[in-house]
């Protein structure tokens, strides 16, 4: 912020030690607007700190960036992912483990995730669950309101504040139980905050959302018996998560917590990060002699004290399988629908998950159901909810811990498949050590289905439907009662791009190119517009994915 600025922060109360405030404050800019509510989240003390870790930590990330693409260009040239045989020893090693479950994540049996508006926080906090993930990511588009107001919703939440009046209806927490467990999701280390500059460069959204929620709500958290707990995503390499160990420590020794109060939950949502799941070396740093890769460390290693535990992430997983292997014909995919959690690929990847995590005694979490209730056709919601049983039954059944639904609705039917089958409050005990994954297992594209104009069409209606959202500043879309999030809009985009791409045909014989594509992007296009009312973007959507859906360019996120 300008030097003018920051005189009208008001001071959080915070003791900062010996940092010199006024030197710190020197050329950061707040360039979001600023008002009370801005003021009360991103007050003189929280800024201080949040300059503290960019200018720590934003050359780390910068360089762990540039990684991921050298990396993508050795397998772009064809190269394949592997574990490293020489640390398979260390790998056996059963004598280290995770941190112990912290108060309130001894039991996640449900959780609900959802963004962070005010009227999101108050029912998911009220919902029949154990968690609440709030998410600053994938179902939370990045303005400066939805950043900011998310935060001070946190905030009020945290602290009983949060009740408000909307219309004639009053959302109020209730209070005839404890609420469950609040766990933040920041960005990914890739996303930056560009309404808040240090020395000329963006901040990272990863550390300005970390930092703000933990600054402002560590000591209020651990008060009330809990403590700050985070989600953390889209991560590529143990190196990362070092990266994130790292800030953590920093900012508890900032403010004077015990290192370790701080938990972190990584959803395993990446290819790489997959092979290191379960890896673990005593090379200190990483040697420019060691193959590019190759997993070399093993990410709840590198957060031992702050771990609680990995998630599947399952919708970012597939897009990262495709975008990670976009160039490579053998990695061709069918329709999503195709893609269940049953096929090699993906059954590999949680057995694998479930295996590490109860080995390191740890939370091996489950994966999200998407599905909205359908109010006004009985017999279509009730074959949806079975769907969702069916999903449930299947993780508890494989070991995990617990799970992920996006609609209080579901928590009911987690809830009773979970309690049935687990009635002890995790199951790490179920160590899956008839489990054995191999790289080909996690590489086995090996998948019945066929691709086809219907699944092209609901790939650009579902594509289209969350960019029109995000667009108007939506982060999750209902579509065709499912919740989108930024994630199947990535598998989206990613099939359609890696379809034209390769040049394959569809089931009824149309070979798929660009022209083809196209064809359908705007007739898709003009279909919702018309189903939509006045001020809908959806032709604005259509002309940013087109440069996603013809084999050519490819963004590495496609809110990026």
């Amino acid at each position: 912020m300008s030097h003018s600025a920051t005189s009208t922060l008001r001071e959080a109360g915070h003791n900062i030690g010996p940092v010199n405030v006024d030197q710190v404050l020197h050329d950061v800019n707040i360039l979001g607007p600023l008002d009370d509510h801005t003021r009360k989240i991103l007050s003189k003390e929280a800024t201080v700190f949040l300059a503290v870790l960019h200018r720590t930590f934003n050359a780390t990330r910068k360089a762990l960036l540039q990684r991921r693409v050298v990396r993508q260009a050795e397998l772009d040239k064809g190269n394949l992912l592997d574990f490293l045989p020489e640390t398979k020893h260390v790998r056996e090693n059963s004598a280290w483990r995770g941190a112990p479950p912290a108060p309130g994540l001894v039991d996640r049996r449900t959780e609900i995730t959802g963004p962070t508006d005010r009227k999101m926080v108050v029912n998911a906090l009220n919902a029949d669950v154990w968690t609440y993930m709030a998410d600053f990511e994938d179902s939370n588009a990045p303005t400066w309101d939805n950043m900011i107001n998310g935060q001070l919703n946190l905030h009020d939440a945290i602290r009983k504040q949060v009740d408000f009046k909307q219309g004639e209806k009053e959302y109020k927490l209730r209070t005839d139980r404890v609420l469950p467990t609040l766990i933040a999701r920041a960005r990914g280390w890739h996303l930056e905050e560009k309404h808040m500059t240090v020395d000329g460069e963006p901040i990272s959204a990863s550390l300005f959302d970390f930092g703000l929620y933990f600054f402002n709500n560590a000591e209020e958290l651990v008060n009330r018996g809990t403590g700050p707990y985070f989600y953390l995503p889209k991560m590529e390499s143990h190196l990362e998560a070092r990266l994130w160990n790292d800030v953590f420590n920093l900012a508890q020794d900032y403010i004077g917590m015990r290192r370790g109060t701080i938990r972190g939950t990584v959803l395993i949502e990446t290819i790489p990060a997959a092979f290191e799941m379960d890896e673990v070396t005593t090379t200190p740093t990483p040697s420019p002699n060691l193959p590019l890769l190759t997993a070399d460390q093993q990410i709840i290693y590198e957060l031992r004290d702050h771990s609680s535990g990995l998630n599947c992430g399952r919708w970012d997983y597939i897009f990262s399988v495709i975008k990670r292997f976009r160039q490579n014909p053998a990695f061709v995919l069918p329709d999503r629908s195709a893609v269940t959690m049953t096929v090699p690929f993906m059954d590999a990847y949680v057995k694998l998950l479930i295996r590490t995590c109860h080995a390191r005694g740890v939370h091996a979490m489950g994966g999200m159901a998407a599905q909205i209730p359908i109010k006004n056709d009985p017999a279509a919601n009730e074959k949806a909810m079975d769907s969702v049983r069916a999903d449930k039954l299947r993780e508890v059944k494989a070991g995990h811990d617990g799970t992920w639904v996006a609609h209080p609705a579901l928590a009911a039917i987690a809830n009773e498949i979970f309690n049935a089958n687990m009635p002890t409050p995790n199951q790490m005990h179920v160590r899956r050590e008839d489990v054995s994954v191999t790289a080909q297992d996690l590489l086995n594209m090996n998948v019945p289905g066929s691709i086809t104009e219907a699944g092209i069409r609901k790939n650009l209606n579902i594509g289209l439907g969350y960019m029109e959202g995000w667009l108007r500043g939506v982060g999750c879309v209902p579509i065709n009662y499912l919740m989108e999030d930024a994630a199947t809009a990535e598998v989206s985009r990613s099939q359609l791009w890696q379809w034209v791409k390769h040049g394959v045909s569809t089931q009824e014989g149309q070979k798929v190119d660009k022209g083809y594509a196209l064809k359908l992007l705007h007739e898709q296009a003009d279909e919702l517009e018309k189903g939509a009312g006045k001020g809908n973007k959806f032709q604005v959507a259509a002309k940013y994915f087109a440069g996603q859906v013809t084999g050519e360019e490819y963004a590495e996120f496609l809110t990026s």
